[in-house]
């Protein structure tokens, strides 16, 4: 099953594969994506906002979120190398 990513303010929509990071996704559509930790989870760097579709994403863990306490992540923002959409999901990130 392919679910629909969306990114802001490109627009640019690619379809990825259920189970792929938000992290794979944002590279396979060609933006940039910081990842300090090689997509690891330890650095914080790679966080996105979900501005639509956040239902279709899982709870976050608590060791997400101590990765973005260590490194000032705002609450609202998470690891993309972390996350795996179920369904179609709208993301921003500041960098973009």
């Amino acid at each position: 099953m392919a679910v629909r990513v969306r990114f802001l303010p490109s627009g640019v929509e690619i379809d990825v594969d259920a189970g792929a990071s938000l992290h794979d996704a944002v590279r396979c559509a060609g933006l940039p994506i910081a990842s300090a930790c090689g997509a690891d989870g330890i650095c914080g760097r790679c966080a996105v906002l979900c501005v639509e579709g956040a239902a279709h994403l899982p709870a976050e863990t608590p060791a997400e979120s101590d990765v973005k306490a260590r490194n000032r992540v705002d609450a609202r923002y998470r690891l993309a190398c972390r996350v795996a959409p179920r369904g179609d999901v709208t993301l921003t990130a500041p960098y973009w």
